[in-house]
Order: structure tokens, then sequence, then C-alpha cells
């Protein structure tokens, strides 16, 4: 059984904890999908003011939804579309602090405010993205991004 224990100190020092809890997750397990469904629901849970997180893989075309915690997702993003899009497309992070402003955003929930989406790129090659949204405008800062981009490459060193 694993829980999640709580995050002390200052925000950096809870995003080491966060990244130490990812790698013993998924330490030894080599399944995409086994891990993002369990990455998710780490994140999820440690954090707080969050109403989504979870992946979304390439298919060689668009994304599609992976494992995921929240409200039921949009299945389908085109490169083109909203900020995964964006992200994915681009392969740079996108920290949107208000996603109603962001052109071609895809209101898949529409309690959500604000959100980071992190591509996963391995080899070069795009494998998906790490996405996270919340109801708060403005949640996520540069020290949510830094943190959630190394959970993001546990994440990556984990695939075969």
């Amino acid at each position: 059984m694993f829980s999640v224990p709580s995050l002390s100190g200052d925000r950096p020092q809870q995003y080491r904890q966060l990244a130490g809890q990812a790698r013993a997750l998924l330490h030894g397990e080599r399944d995409r999908i086994a891990n993002a469904a369990n990455l998710s629901a780490l994140v999820y849970h440690a954090l707080p003011r969050l109403n989504w997180v979870g992946f979304y893989f390439f298919d060689g075309t668009e994304l599609v939804v992976g494992p995921f915690q929240g409200l039921p997702a949009c299945v389908r993003i085109p490169l083109d579309k909203g900020v995964c899009g964006a992200a994915a497309r681009t392969r740079q992070t996108q920290r949107v602090e208000d996603v109603h402003a962001f052109p071609g955003h895809i209101a898949c929930d529409a309690a959500s405010r604000s959100e980071l989406v992190v591509p996963l790129v391995r080899d070069g090659g795009l494998v998906g993205v790490f996405d996270l949204d919340s109801p708060d405008p403005g949640r996520f800062d540069v020290i949510d991004q830094e943190g959630l981009e190394a959970i993001a490459r546990i994440y990556v060193e984990s695939l075969p």
C-alpha cells in the first residue's frame, strides 16, 4: 500500500521530496501506462489547488488522453490546438496564468483557470505531454515549472 506523505519545507524542498517519491514509485517499473497512472495520482494528491493532472500521449498525429486524475477529459488534441498542443508542437513547457486568454484554448473543464504543460521528449522524439490544471488563476510559477519538469524527466527516464 502506498500513501502520499505530506511535503514539508519551502516549495523547492517540497518538489525535491516529491521527486524522490516519484522515483521510488516508478523504480523498477517500465510500463508507461502504469507509471503515468501512478504519477498522476501522486502529483494530484500531493499538490494543492489542482483539478486535473494527467498525460496525453502522441500517436504520431495528435495527442490522445492517457492516465489522469480529475474530471473526464478531451480524448484527442491536435498539435495546433490548446495549451497541450502548443507544448507538444514547440517542445517547450507552457505555463499559462489565464487559460481563457490563451489563443485556441480547449476548455475540457470549464473550472480550469490556469495550466502548466510539460512536453515529454525522449531521444528527440515526442512521447506526449504532462498536463496540470488548476481552478485558480496564476496557480503555477517558475518554482512549480521547474519542479514539475523534474517530475516529467523522472517519468521519461522510466520508459524502456
